[in-house]
Protein backbone atom coordinates (compact mmCIF):
# COMPACT_ATOMS: atom_id res chain seq x y z
CA UNK A 1 0.00 0.00 0.00
CA UNK A 2 2.60 2.44 0.81
CA UNK A 3 4.22 1.68 -2.83
CA UNK A 4 1.29 2.70 -4.03
CA UNK A 5 0.77 6.03 -2.40
CA UNK A 6 4.27 6.66 -3.05
CA UNK A 7 4.10 6.08 -6.74
CA UNK A 8 0.44 7.57 -6.75
CA UNK A 9 1.70 10.81 -4.62
CA UNK A 10 4.72 11.63 -7.34
CA UNK A 11 7.45 9.23 -6.34
CA UNK A 12 11.31 10.16 -7.67
CA UNK A 13 10.58 9.06 -11.22
CA UNK A 14 13.91 8.90 -12.90
CA UNK A 15 13.07 10.81 -15.73
CA UNK A 16 11.29 13.65 -14.02
CA UNK A 17 14.77 13.81 -12.13
CA UNK A 18 16.73 13.98 -15.35
CA UNK A 19 14.38 16.51 -16.84
CA UNK A 20 14.80 18.78 -13.74
CA UNK A 21 18.86 18.33 -13.56
CA UNK A 22 18.86 19.38 -17.27
CA UNK A 23 16.39 22.36 -16.70
CA UNK A 24 18.45 23.58 -13.90
CA UNK A 25 21.82 23.08 -15.42
CA UNK A 26 20.42 25.13 -18.86
CA UNK A 27 18.90 27.99 -16.42
CA UNK A 28 22.81 28.08 -14.86
CA UNK A 29 24.10 27.96 -18.60
CA UNK A 30 21.78 30.67 -19.29
CA UNK A 31 22.29 32.91 -15.78
CA UNK A 32 26.52 32.88 -16.44
CA UNK A 33 25.35 33.91 -20.13
CA UNK A 34 23.73 36.74 -18.71
CA UNK A 35 26.05 37.66 -16.77
CA UNK A 36 28.65 37.92 -19.51
CA UNK A 37 26.93 40.02 -21.57
CA UNK A 38 25.93 42.32 -19.31
CA UNK A 39 29.73 42.90 -18.35
CA UNK A 40 30.21 42.90 -22.54
CA UNK A 41 27.56 45.90 -22.57
CA UNK A 42 28.89 48.23 -19.80
CA UNK A 43 32.42 47.71 -21.58
CA UNK A 44 30.62 48.63 -24.56
CA UNK A 45 28.51 51.84 -22.96
CA UNK A 46 31.48 53.17 -21.19
CA UNK A 47 33.52 53.37 -24.92
CA UNK A 48 30.63 55.12 -26.73
CA UNK A 49 30.15 57.62 -24.23
CA UNK A 50 30.58 61.23 -25.70
CA UNK A 51 33.88 62.00 -23.57
CA UNK A 52 35.67 59.27 -25.21
CA UNK A 53 34.30 59.64 -28.99
CA UNK A 54 35.37 63.09 -28.65
CA UNK A 55 38.71 61.82 -27.61
CA UNK A 56 38.99 59.82 -30.41
CA UNK A 57 38.65 62.42 -32.79
CA UNK A 58 41.92 63.80 -34.05
CA UNK A 59 41.23 67.35 -34.85
CA UNK A 60 44.95 67.83 -36.64
CA UNK A 61 44.20 65.06 -38.99
CA UNK A 62 40.60 66.37 -39.35
CA UNK A 63 39.22 67.08 -43.09
CA UNK A 64 38.45 71.61 -43.62
CA UNK A 65 34.71 71.59 -44.40
CA UNK A 66 33.64 72.26 -47.62
CA UNK A 67 31.26 75.67 -47.99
Amino acid sequence: MAKALLGYVGGSDPRLLAEMRRLQQRVQDLESELVRIQAENDELTAAASPDRIMESIDAHQAEPALT
